[in-house]
Protein backbone atom coordinates (compact mmCIF):
# COMPACT_ATOMS: atom_id res chain seq x y z
CA UNK A 1 0.00 0.00 0.00
CA UNK A 2 1.05 3.49 -1.07
CA UNK A 3 -0.20 6.39 0.07
CA UNK A 4 -2.41 6.76 2.85
CA UNK A 5 -3.87 8.97 5.52
CA UNK A 6 -2.51 10.17 9.08
CA UNK A 7 -4.90 11.14 12.09
CA UNK A 8 -3.97 15.44 12.09
CA UNK A 9 -5.28 15.20 16.00
CA UNK A 10 -4.88 12.61 18.86
CA UNK A 11 -8.21 11.14 19.93
CA UNK A 12 -9.25 9.38 22.41
CA UNK A 13 -11.92 6.45 23.07
CA UNK A 14 -13.89 5.67 25.88
CA UNK A 15 -12.33 2.07 26.11
CA UNK A 16 -9.39 2.05 28.78
CA UNK A 17 -6.42 0.61 25.62
CA UNK A 18 -3.84 -1.85 28.46
CA UNK A 19 -2.15 -2.82 25.82
CA UNK A 20 -1.19 -1.49 22.33
CA UNK A 21 -2.93 -2.91 18.89
CA UNK A 22 -0.62 -5.34 17.07
CA UNK A 23 -1.46 -2.87 14.02
CA UNK A 24 0.02 0.27 15.02
CA UNK A 25 4.17 0.77 14.75
CA UNK A 26 5.41 2.55 18.22
CA UNK A 27 5.53 5.99 16.21
CA UNK A 28 2.06 6.04 15.57
CA UNK A 29 0.72 4.47 18.79
CA UNK A 30 0.08 7.91 19.99
CA UNK A 31 -1.72 9.32 16.74
CA UNK A 32 -4.53 6.88 16.38
CA UNK A 33 -7.52 5.77 17.44
CA UNK A 34 -7.12 2.92 19.60
CA UNK A 35 -10.69 1.27 19.94
CA UNK A 36 -9.72 -1.68 22.62
CA UNK A 37 -6.85 -2.94 23.74
CA UNK A 38 -5.55 -7.39 23.38
CA UNK A 39 -6.95 -8.10 26.78
CA UNK A 40 -10.19 -6.75 26.44
CA UNK A 41 -11.34 -6.38 22.67
CA UNK A 42 -14.59 -8.14 24.28
CA UNK A 43 -15.94 -5.54 25.39
CA UNK A 44 -19.14 -3.43 23.75
CA UNK A 45 -18.30 -0.07 23.20
CA UNK A 46 -22.31 0.51 23.41
CA UNK A 47 -24.52 -1.58 24.76
CA UNK A 48 -27.34 -1.93 21.57
CA UNK A 49 -28.66 -4.66 19.90
CA UNK A 50 -26.69 -7.39 18.35
CA UNK A 51 -28.87 -7.37 15.10
CA UNK A 52 -27.93 -4.71 12.51
CA UNK A 53 -29.88 -3.82 9.71
CA UNK A 54 -28.94 -1.99 6.39
CA UNK A 55 -31.44 -0.87 3.69
CA UNK A 56 -31.96 -3.97 1.37
CA UNK A 57 -30.16 -3.26 -1.79
CA UNK A 58 -32.22 -2.64 -5.24
CA UNK A 59 -29.09 -4.62 -6.69
CA UNK A 60 -29.53 -7.53 -4.44
CA UNK A 61 -28.36 -10.68 -6.80
CA UNK A 62 -28.62 -14.43 -6.77
CA UNK A 63 -25.04 -15.31 -7.41
CA UNK A 64 -21.88 -13.11 -6.02
CA UNK A 65 -21.59 -10.37 -8.52
CA UNK A 66 -18.48 -10.36 -11.27
CA UNK A 67 -16.84 -7.30 -12.69
CA UNK A 68 -19.26 -6.29 -15.81
CA UNK A 69 -18.91 -3.95 -18.88
CA UNK A 70 -19.50 -0.51 -17.87
CA UNK A 71 -20.67 1.62 -20.77
CA UNK A 72 -19.85 4.91 -19.27
CA UNK A 73 -17.44 5.58 -17.25
CA UNK A 74 -18.36 6.96 -13.63
CA UNK A 75 -15.67 7.95 -11.71
CA UNK A 76 -17.64 9.85 -9.07
CA UNK A 77 -19.60 9.76 -5.99
CA UNK A 78 -22.16 11.45 -4.83
CA UNK A 79 -21.59 11.23 -1.17
CA UNK A 80 -18.23 9.19 1.27
CA UNK A 81 -18.64 6.00 1.79
CA UNK A 82 -20.68 4.73 4.62
CA UNK A 83 -19.71 2.06 6.51
CA UNK A 84 -21.82 -1.21 6.16
CA UNK A 85 -21.42 -1.89 9.94
CA UNK A 86 -19.90 -0.26 13.00
CA UNK A 87 -18.13 -2.14 15.03
CA UNK A 88 -19.10 -0.42 17.79
CA UNK A 89 -22.93 -1.93 17.16
CA UNK A 90 -21.22 -5.46 17.35
CA UNK A 91 -21.68 -6.47 20.90
CA UNK A 92 -18.76 -8.60 23.03
CA UNK A 93 -20.76 -11.67 22.55
CA UNK A 94 -21.27 -11.17 18.89
CA UNK A 95 -17.54 -10.77 18.67
CA UNK A 96 -16.69 -13.47 20.00
CA UNK A 97 -18.31 -15.76 18.45
CA UNK A 98 -17.38 -14.00 14.79
CA UNK A 99 -13.52 -14.32 15.70
CA UNK A 100 -13.67 -17.85 16.70
CA UNK A 101 -15.59 -19.01 13.85
CA UNK A 102 -12.81 -16.86 11.61
CA UNK A 103 -10.12 -18.73 12.92
CA UNK A 104 -11.68 -21.73 12.79
CA UNK A 105 -12.65 -21.01 8.87
CA UNK A 106 -8.78 -20.22 8.05
CA UNK A 107 -7.24 -23.25 9.58
CA UNK A 108 -9.89 -25.53 8.02
CA UNK A 109 -9.56 -23.73 4.51
CA UNK A 110 -5.67 -22.98 4.29
CA UNK A 111 -5.76 -19.37 4.83
CA UNK A 112 -3.17 -19.58 6.33
CA UNK A 113 0.99 -17.71 6.58
CA UNK A 114 4.08 -18.84 8.65
CA UNK A 115 4.44 -18.03 12.69
CA UNK A 116 6.83 -14.87 12.05
CA UNK A 117 8.00 -16.19 15.38
CA UNK A 118 9.48 -18.79 13.95
CA UNK A 119 12.11 -19.33 11.59
CA UNK A 120 11.32 -23.17 10.61
CA UNK A 121 7.97 -21.59 9.32
CA UNK A 122 9.52 -19.80 6.36
CA UNK A 123 11.27 -23.07 5.13
CA UNK A 124 9.34 -25.61 5.77
CA UNK A 125 5.89 -26.20 4.91
CA UNK A 126 3.27 -27.16 7.22
CA UNK A 127 5.63 -26.45 10.43
CA UNK A 128 4.59 -23.72 13.21
CA UNK A 129 1.08 -21.98 10.77
CA UNK A 130 -1.27 -19.07 12.00
CA UNK A 131 -3.88 -17.54 10.42
CA UNK A 132 -3.20 -14.93 8.11
CA UNK A 133 -3.84 -11.51 9.29
CA UNK A 134 -7.67 -10.66 8.63
CA UNK A 135 -10.18 -7.79 8.54
CA UNK A 136 -13.56 -10.02 10.39
CA UNK A 137 -16.05 -8.31 8.09
CA UNK A 138 -15.48 -6.92 4.37
CA UNK A 139 -14.97 -3.43 3.19
CA UNK A 140 -17.97 -1.20 1.69
CA UNK A 141 -16.67 -0.06 -1.48
CA UNK A 142 -18.95 1.82 -4.51
CA UNK A 143 -19.55 -0.44 -7.45
CA UNK A 144 -19.34 2.01 -9.80
CA UNK A 145 -15.39 2.36 -9.08
CA UNK A 146 -15.18 -1.47 -8.78
CA UNK A 147 -16.51 -1.71 -12.48
CA UNK A 148 -14.05 1.43 -13.50
CA UNK A 149 -10.94 -0.59 -12.21
CA UNK A 150 -12.08 -3.74 -14.20
CA UNK A 151 -13.00 -2.15 -16.69
CA UNK A 152 -9.44 -0.28 -17.09
CA UNK A 153 -7.17 -3.67 -15.85
CA UNK A 154 -6.87 -5.36 -19.94
CA UNK A 155 -6.01 -1.65 -20.88
CA UNK A 156 -3.40 -1.18 -18.43
CA UNK A 157 -2.27 -5.36 -19.13
CA UNK A 158 -1.96 -3.81 -23.43
CA UNK A 159 -0.11 -0.73 -21.98
CA UNK A 160 2.73 -3.19 -19.59
CA UNK A 161 3.09 -5.22 -22.92
CA UNK A 162 3.62 -2.10 -25.26
CA UNK A 163 5.53 -0.25 -23.43
CA UNK A 164 8.12 -3.52 -22.29
CA UNK A 165 8.80 -3.82 -25.99
CA UNK A 166 9.88 -0.07 -26.44
CA UNK A 167 13.61 -0.68 -25.11
CA UNK A 168 14.44 3.15 -26.06
CA UNK A 169 11.79 4.39 -24.08
CA UNK A 170 12.91 2.90 -21.23
CA UNK A 171 16.20 2.95 -21.15
CA UNK A 172 16.02 6.84 -22.02
CA UNK A 173 13.04 7.48 -19.28
CA UNK A 174 15.82 5.52 -16.34
CA UNK A 175 18.84 6.87 -17.61
CA UNK A 176 19.19 9.38 -14.74
CA UNK A 177 17.69 6.65 -12.45
CA UNK A 178 20.46 4.10 -13.31
CA UNK A 179 23.24 6.76 -12.25
CA UNK A 180 21.96 7.18 -9.07
CA UNK A 181 20.26 3.46 -8.09
CA UNK A 182 22.59 0.71 -7.82
CA UNK A 183 19.39 -2.04 -8.09
CA UNK A 184 17.83 -0.86 -11.45
CA UNK A 185 21.41 -0.15 -12.94
CA UNK A 186 21.64 -3.80 -12.56
CA UNK A 187 18.24 -4.50 -13.84
CA UNK A 188 19.10 -2.19 -16.90
CA UNK A 189 22.48 -3.85 -17.99
CA UNK A 190 20.33 -6.85 -17.99
CA UNK A 191 18.10 -5.41 -20.57
CA UNK A 192 20.48 -3.79 -22.20
CA UNK A 193 22.47 -7.16 -22.65
CA UNK A 194 19.04 -8.58 -24.34
CA UNK A 195 18.82 -5.37 -26.75
CA UNK A 196 22.46 -6.11 -28.09
CA UNK A 197 22.10 -9.92 -28.59
CA UNK A 198 18.18 -8.22 -30.32
CA UNK A 199 16.50 -11.13 -27.67
CA UNK A 200 13.12 -11.29 -29.00
CA UNK A 201 10.30 -12.62 -26.28
CA UNK A 202 7.64 -14.62 -28.54
CA UNK A 203 5.53 -15.26 -25.92
CA UNK A 204 5.18 -12.86 -22.82
CA UNK A 205 3.25 -13.08 -19.66
CA UNK A 206 2.02 -10.66 -17.18
CA UNK A 207 0.51 -11.20 -14.07
CA UNK A 208 -0.11 -7.98 -12.58
CA UNK A 209 -1.58 -6.09 -10.23
CA UNK A 210 -2.76 -2.30 -10.02
CA UNK A 211 -3.11 -0.64 -6.49
CA UNK A 212 -5.85 2.16 -5.90
CA UNK A 213 -7.08 4.24 -3.28
CA UNK A 214 -10.19 6.10 -3.20
CA UNK A 215 -9.74 9.99 -2.82
CA UNK A 216 -12.42 11.64 -0.26
CA UNK A 217 -11.91 15.08 -1.33
CA UNK A 218 -12.27 14.30 -5.10
CA UNK A 219 -14.29 11.33 -5.23
CA UNK A 220 -11.89 9.70 -7.48
CA UNK A 221 -10.51 6.51 -8.14
CA UNK A 222 -6.61 7.32 -8.35
CA UNK A 223 -3.50 4.92 -9.29
CA UNK A 224 -1.20 3.89 -6.44
CA UNK A 225 1.18 1.45 -8.52
CA UNK A 226 1.47 -0.74 -10.90
CA UNK A 227 2.81 -4.25 -9.95
CA UNK A 228 4.65 -6.11 -12.59
CA UNK A 229 6.19 -8.37 -10.37
CA UNK A 230 5.56 -10.86 -7.88
CA UNK A 231 1.78 -9.77 -7.16
CA UNK A 232 1.67 -11.44 -3.96
CA UNK A 233 -1.89 -12.86 -2.34
CA UNK A 234 -3.40 -14.34 -5.78
CA UNK A 235 -3.99 -16.75 -3.84
CA UNK A 236 -5.31 -15.91 0.04
CA UNK A 237 -7.22 -13.19 -1.62
CA UNK A 238 -9.59 -15.68 -3.28
CA UNK A 239 -10.18 -17.17 0.80
CA UNK A 240 -10.68 -14.23 2.41
CA UNK A 241 -13.17 -13.54 0.39
CA UNK A 242 -14.81 -16.67 0.79
CA UNK A 243 -14.60 -16.45 4.44
CA UNK A 244 -16.56 -13.29 4.95
CA UNK A 245 -19.43 -14.41 2.23
CA UNK A 246 -19.18 -17.76 4.65
CA UNK A 247 -19.44 -15.16 7.98
CA UNK A 248 -22.39 -13.23 6.41
CA UNK A 249 -24.12 -16.50 5.51
CA UNK A 250 -24.09 -17.78 9.19
CA UNK A 251 -24.91 -14.73 10.98
CA UNK A 252 -27.25 -12.95 8.24
CA UNK A 253 -29.91 -13.11 11.34
CA UNK A 254 -27.36 -10.52 13.49
CA UNK A 255 -25.80 -8.54 10.52
CA UNK A 256 -28.00 -8.22 7.67
CA UNK A 257 -25.70 -7.97 4.78
CA UNK A 258 -25.88 -10.27 1.34
CA UNK A 259 -23.58 -12.13 1.11
CA UNK A 260 -23.80 -11.92 -2.85
CA UNK A 261 -22.34 -8.15 -2.43
CA UNK A 262 -19.20 -9.71 -2.03
CA UNK A 263 -17.06 -10.19 -5.38
CA UNK A 264 -16.80 -13.04 -7.05
CA UNK A 265 -12.85 -13.71 -6.37
CA UNK A 266 -10.87 -16.21 -8.97
CA UNK A 267 -7.06 -14.54 -8.74
CA UNK A 268 -5.61 -17.67 -7.95
CA UNK A 269 -7.44 -20.30 -10.48
CA UNK A 270 -6.94 -17.20 -13.36
CA UNK A 271 -3.10 -16.63 -12.53
CA UNK A 272 -2.88 -20.26 -12.89
CA UNK A 273 -5.17 -20.66 -16.02
CA UNK A 274 -2.71 -17.86 -17.48
CA UNK A 275 0.66 -19.50 -16.19
CA UNK A 276 -0.74 -22.98 -17.54
CA UNK A 277 -1.67 -21.52 -21.07
CA UNK A 278 2.04 -19.94 -21.62
CA UNK A 279 3.50 -23.42 -20.23
CA UNK A 280 1.17 -24.96 -22.92
CA UNK A 281 2.08 -22.64 -25.81
CA UNK A 282 6.04 -23.23 -24.94
CA UNK A 283 5.57 -26.74 -26.12
CA UNK A 284 7.19 -29.39 -24.10
CA UNK A 285 4.89 -31.61 -22.14
CA UNK A 286 7.62 -32.80 -20.29
CA UNK A 287 8.83 -29.12 -18.83
CA UNK A 288 7.65 -27.24 -15.80
CA UNK A 289 7.17 -24.84 -13.95
CA UNK A 290 9.88 -22.46 -11.96
CA UNK A 291 8.78 -20.71 -8.98
CA UNK A 292 11.74 -18.20 -8.30
CA UNK A 293 10.75 -17.84 -4.52
CA UNK A 294 13.03 -16.39 -1.11
CA UNK A 295 14.93 -18.50 0.67
CA UNK A 296 12.68 -17.93 3.55
CA UNK A 297 9.02 -17.59 3.09
CA UNK A 298 6.35 -17.11 5.60
CA UNK A 299 3.88 -16.54 2.51
CA UNK A 300 4.60 -19.89 1.04
CA UNK A 301 0.98 -21.14 1.29
CA UNK A 302 -0.09 -18.14 -0.66
CA UNK A 303 2.11 -19.47 -3.48
CA UNK A 304 1.70 -23.22 -3.11
CA UNK A 305 -2.21 -22.39 -4.10
CA UNK A 306 -1.30 -21.32 -7.45
CA UNK A 307 1.20 -24.78 -7.50
CA UNK A 308 -1.97 -26.82 -6.12
CA UNK A 309 -4.16 -25.03 -9.13
CA UNK A 310 -1.58 -25.67 -11.79
CA UNK A 311 -0.94 -29.47 -10.18
CA UNK A 312 -4.69 -30.74 -9.88
CA UNK A 313 -6.92 -28.35 -12.98
CA UNK A 314 -4.07 -28.57 -15.45
CA UNK A 315 -1.48 -31.43 -14.91
CA UNK A 316 1.24 -29.00 -14.62
CA UNK A 317 4.20 -29.81 -12.08
CA UNK A 318 5.85 -26.92 -10.41
CA UNK A 319 9.58 -26.45 -8.64
CA UNK A 320 10.73 -24.03 -6.50
CA UNK A 321 14.48 -22.54 -6.22
CA UNK A 322 16.21 -19.25 -4.82
CA UNK A 323 18.20 -17.18 -7.16
CA UNK A 324 21.74 -19.05 -5.62
CA UNK A 325 19.85 -21.97 -6.18
CA UNK A 326 19.34 -21.40 -10.33
CA UNK A 327 22.67 -20.22 -10.51
CA UNK A 328 24.31 -23.73 -8.66
CA UNK A 329 21.79 -26.01 -10.40
CA UNK A 330 21.12 -24.10 -14.08
CA UNK A 331 22.25 -24.11 -17.37
CA UNK A 332 21.44 -22.94 -20.57
CA UNK A 333 21.40 -25.67 -23.44
CA UNK A 334 22.46 -24.71 -27.15
CA UNK A 335 19.05 -24.37 -28.93
CA UNK A 336 18.15 -21.65 -25.70
CA UNK A 337 16.58 -24.32 -23.16
CA UNK A 338 17.00 -23.67 -19.77
CA UNK A 339 17.24 -26.97 -17.47
CA UNK A 340 17.58 -26.39 -13.79
CA UNK A 341 18.35 -29.69 -11.70
CA UNK A 342 17.49 -32.07 -14.30
CA UNK A 343 14.37 -30.92 -15.70
CA UNK A 344 13.41 -28.50 -18.72
CA UNK A 345 11.75 -24.85 -17.46
CA UNK A 346 8.92 -24.02 -19.68
CA UNK A 347 7.68 -20.87 -17.64
CA UNK A 348 9.62 -18.58 -15.04
CA UNK A 349 7.23 -17.17 -12.52
CA UNK A 350 9.10 -14.36 -9.76
CA UNK A 351 7.85 -14.55 -6.69
CA UNK A 352 11.74 -12.83 -5.54
CA UNK A 353 13.87 -10.95 -7.64
CA UNK A 354 12.03 -7.46 -6.93
CA UNK A 355 14.31 -6.05 -4.57
CA UNK A 356 17.81 -5.23 -3.75
CA UNK A 357 18.00 -7.69 -0.72
CA UNK A 358 17.45 -10.66 -2.98
CA UNK A 359 20.44 -10.50 -4.54
CA UNK A 360 23.06 -11.34 -1.78
CA UNK A 361 26.07 -11.64 -3.90
CA UNK A 362 26.79 -12.09 -7.73
CA UNK A 363 25.23 -15.24 -7.84
CA UNK A 364 21.82 -13.99 -8.04
CA UNK A 365 22.60 -11.86 -10.06
CA UNK A 366 24.15 -14.24 -12.60
CA UNK A 367 20.95 -16.35 -12.24
CA UNK A 368 18.94 -13.45 -13.08
CA UNK A 369 21.02 -13.26 -16.43
CA UNK A 370 21.07 -16.78 -17.69
CA UNK A 371 17.25 -16.78 -17.28
CA UNK A 372 17.20 -14.14 -19.30
CA UNK A 373 18.82 -15.30 -21.63
CA UNK A 374 16.48 -18.39 -21.98
CA UNK A 375 14.12 -19.01 -24.19
CA UNK A 376 11.85 -19.99 -20.92
CA UNK A 377 8.59 -17.66 -20.43
CA UNK A 378 9.36 -14.86 -18.22
CA UNK A 379 6.57 -13.70 -15.80
CA UNK A 380 7.90 -10.96 -15.78
CA UNK A 381 10.59 -10.59 -18.53
CA UNK A 382 12.75 -7.98 -17.71
CA UNK A 383 11.53 -5.71 -19.63
CA UNK A 384 7.83 -5.84 -18.00
CA UNK A 385 9.78 -5.41 -14.88
CA UNK A 386 10.97 -2.30 -15.49
CA UNK A 387 7.80 -1.07 -17.25
CA UNK A 388 6.96 -1.72 -13.34
CA UNK A 389 9.30 1.01 -12.36
CA UNK A 390 7.94 4.03 -10.40
CA UNK A 391 10.19 6.04 -12.23
CA UNK A 392 8.16 4.57 -15.68
CA UNK A 393 5.07 5.39 -13.90
CA UNK A 394 5.75 8.72 -13.46
CA UNK A 395 6.92 9.30 -17.30
CA UNK A 396 3.39 7.74 -18.50
CA UNK A 397 1.40 10.37 -16.28
CA UNK A 398 3.28 13.31 -18.21
CA UNK A 399 1.29 14.74 -21.44
CA UNK A 400 0.90 12.93 -24.51
CA UNK A 401 3.09 9.82 -23.78
CA UNK A 402 0.59 7.59 -23.52
CA UNK A 403 -0.20 8.16 -27.11
CA UNK A 404 3.30 6.74 -27.75
CA UNK A 405 1.60 3.39 -26.81
CA UNK A 406 -2.40 3.38 -27.19
CA UNK A 407 -4.37 4.33 -29.69
CA UNK A 408 -7.70 4.38 -28.99
CA UNK A 409 -8.40 7.94 -27.05
CA UNK A 410 -11.20 6.53 -25.15
CA UNK A 411 -8.98 4.05 -23.49
CA UNK A 412 -6.25 6.69 -23.07
CA UNK A 413 -8.83 8.71 -21.01
CA UNK A 414 -9.69 6.24 -18.49
CA UNK A 415 -6.36 5.47 -17.59
CA UNK A 416 -5.27 9.18 -16.95
CA UNK A 417 -8.47 9.45 -15.02
CA UNK A 418 -6.80 6.94 -12.71
CA UNK A 419 -3.48 8.67 -12.55
CA UNK A 420 -2.85 10.94 -9.59
CA UNK A 421 -0.27 13.58 -9.67
CA UNK A 422 3.33 12.53 -10.34
CA UNK A 423 6.70 13.87 -10.82
CA UNK A 424 10.21 13.83 -11.09
CA UNK A 425 12.47 15.79 -8.62
CA UNK A 426 13.99 17.83 -11.71
CA UNK A 427 11.03 19.47 -11.83
CA UNK A 428 11.78 22.47 -9.53
CA UNK A 429 8.35 24.19 -8.96
CA UNK A 430 7.11 20.93 -7.25
CA UNK A 431 9.86 19.92 -5.18
CA UNK A 432 10.19 23.77 -3.75
CA UNK A 433 6.03 23.14 -2.86
CA UNK A 434 6.81 19.25 -1.44
CA UNK A 435 9.28 21.36 0.72
CA UNK A 436 6.85 23.83 2.09
CA UNK A 437 3.79 21.56 2.22
CA UNK A 438 5.10 18.29 2.94
CA UNK A 439 1.92 16.84 4.20
CA UNK A 440 0.59 16.98 0.26
CA UNK A 441 3.36 14.32 -1.37
CA UNK A 442 4.74 11.28 -0.52
CA UNK A 443 8.69 10.33 -2.12
CA UNK A 444 8.81 7.21 -3.82
CA UNK A 445 12.32 5.13 -4.49
CA UNK A 446 12.57 2.43 -7.05
CA UNK A 447 11.39 -0.10 -5.01
CA UNK A 448 8.63 -2.76 -4.26
CA UNK A 449 7.46 -4.91 -1.14
CA UNK A 450 6.52 -2.09 1.38
CA UNK A 451 8.22 -0.35 3.68
CA UNK A 452 10.17 1.79 1.61
CA UNK A 453 8.03 5.22 1.22
CA UNK A 454 9.03 8.84 2.74
CA UNK A 455 6.02 10.79 4.34
CA UNK A 456 5.53 14.21 6.14
CA UNK A 457 8.36 16.15 7.53
CA UNK A 458 10.46 13.34 6.41
CA UNK A 459 9.54 13.88 2.44
CA UNK A 460 10.87 18.24 3.24
CA UNK A 461 14.65 17.01 5.25
CA UNK A 462 15.13 14.34 2.67
CA UNK A 463 14.23 16.77 -0.58
CA UNK A 464 16.53 19.56 1.31
CA UNK A 465 19.30 16.49 2.09
CA UNK A 466 19.51 16.35 -1.64
CA UNK A 467 19.62 19.49 -3.07
CA UNK A 468 22.73 19.91 -0.17
CA UNK A 469 24.62 16.72 -1.39
CA UNK A 470 23.79 17.59 -5.27
CA UNK A 471 25.29 14.46 -6.40
CA UNK A 472 22.30 13.25 -8.89
CA UNK A 473 20.85 10.79 -6.22
CA UNK A 474 17.62 12.90 -6.56
CA UNK A 475 16.86 10.53 -9.44
CA UNK A 476 16.52 7.95 -7.92
CA UNK A 477 13.15 8.84 -6.07
CA UNK A 478 9.93 10.34 -7.63
CA UNK A 479 7.32 12.41 -6.04
CA UNK A 480 3.90 11.29 -5.99
CA UNK A 481 0.37 13.20 -4.77
CA UNK A 482 -0.88 12.18 -1.45
CA UNK A 483 -3.91 10.68 -1.71
CA UNK A 484 -6.02 11.11 1.59
CA UNK A 485 -8.87 8.08 1.60
CA UNK A 486 -12.16 7.73 3.36
CA UNK A 487 -11.63 6.73 7.20
CA UNK A 488 -13.80 3.62 8.03
CA UNK A 489 -13.87 1.65 11.60
CA UNK A 490 -13.11 -1.84 11.06
CA UNK A 491 -12.23 -5.28 13.19
CA UNK A 492 -8.82 -6.46 12.20
CA UNK A 493 -7.31 -9.50 13.71
CA UNK A 494 -3.73 -10.98 13.84
CA UNK A 495 -2.54 -13.72 16.28
CA UNK A 496 -5.97 -14.27 16.78
CA UNK A 497 -7.21 -11.51 18.91
CA UNK A 498 -9.48 -8.63 17.06
CA UNK A 499 -9.24 -5.14 17.23
CA UNK A 500 -11.54 -2.37 16.41
CA UNK A 501 -9.46 0.15 14.75
CA UNK A 502 -10.03 3.54 12.54
CA UNK A 503 -8.51 1.78 8.78
CA UNK A 504 -8.37 3.30 5.28
CA UNK A 505 -8.11 0.30 2.66
CA UNK A 506 -6.45 0.01 -0.80
CA UNK A 507 -8.16 -2.15 -3.38
CA UNK A 508 -5.40 -4.44 -5.46
CA UNK A 509 -6.65 -5.19 -9.04
CA UNK A 510 -5.08 -8.15 -10.64
CA UNK A 511 -4.86 -8.81 -14.83
CA UNK A 512 -3.58 -11.33 -16.54
CA UNK A 513 -1.96 -11.14 -19.74
CA UNK A 514 -0.73 -13.30 -22.29
CA UNK A 515 0.56 -13.01 -26.28
CA UNK A 516 2.26 -15.58 -28.10
CA UNK A 517 3.33 -13.00 -31.28
CA UNK A 518 0.68 -11.17 -32.49
CA UNK A 519 -1.36 -13.09 -31.05
CA UNK A 520 -3.71 -11.84 -27.59
CA UNK A 521 -4.85 -15.02 -25.90
CA UNK A 522 -5.47 -13.65 -22.59
CA UNK A 523 -6.21 -10.13 -22.08
CA UNK A 524 -8.53 -9.61 -18.80
CA UNK A 525 -9.11 -8.60 -14.96
CA UNK A 526 -7.97 -11.67 -12.64
CA UNK A 527 -9.39 -11.00 -9.48
CA UNK A 528 -8.58 -8.44 -6.37
CA UNK A 529 -6.72 -8.41 -3.64
CA UNK A 530 -8.17 -5.60 -0.63
CA UNK A 531 -5.98 -4.59 1.56
CA UNK A 532 -6.72 -2.33 5.17
CA UNK A 533 -4.44 -1.10 8.00
CA UNK A 534 -4.94 1.58 10.87
CA UNK A 535 -5.49 5.06 9.49
CA UNK A 536 -2.29 6.37 11.44
CA UNK A 537 -0.13 3.83 9.94
CA UNK A 538 1.74 5.49 6.29
CA UNK A 539 3.10 1.92 4.49
CA UNK A 540 0.20 -0.74 4.32
CA UNK A 541 1.80 -4.21 3.05
CA UNK A 542 0.31 -7.24 4.59
CA UNK A 543 3.27 -9.12 4.51
CA UNK A 544 5.45 -6.37 5.68
CA UNK A 545 3.36 -6.56 8.50
CA UNK A 546 1.24 -3.07 8.25
CA UNK A 547 -2.36 -4.72 6.96
CA UNK A 548 -4.73 -7.11 7.07
CA UNK A 549 -5.99 -9.37 4.07
CA UNK A 550 -9.61 -8.19 3.73
CA UNK A 551 -12.56 -8.61 0.96
CA UNK A 552 -14.92 -5.42 -0.73
CA UNK A 553 -19.00 -5.06 -0.08
CA UNK A 554 -20.20 -3.09 -3.11
CA UNK A 555 -22.89 -0.41 -2.48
Amino acid sequence: MGSAYTSPSILQSSTTCLAPSPFQSQESQSNSLNFCSATRFLEPHFHKSSKILIPKSPFSVISPLKCAKVHRMQTQVEDSVKPIVDPHDIDSKLLQKLAYDALVWCSLNGLLVGDRNSKRSGTVPGVDMVHAPVALLPMSFPESHWKQSCEVAPIFNELVDRVSQDGEFLQQSLSRTKKADPFTSRLLEIHSKMLEINKIEEIRLGLHRSDYMLDEQTKLLLQIELNTISSSFSGLSCLVSELHRSLLQQYREDIALDPNRIPTNNAANQFAEALAKAWNEYGDPRAVILFVVQAEERNMYDQHWLSASLRERHQVTTIRKTLAEIDALGELQQDGTLVVDGQAVAVIYFRAGYAPSDYHSESEWRARLLMEQSRAVKCPSISYHLAGTKKIQQELAKPNVLERFLENKDDIAKLRKCFAGLWSLDESDTVKDAIERPGLYVMKPQREGGGNNIYGEDVKEALLKLQKEGTGSDAAYILMQRIFPNISHSILMREGIPHKEQTISELGVYGSYLRNKDEVLINEQAGYLMRTKVSSSNEGGVAAGFAVLDSIYLV
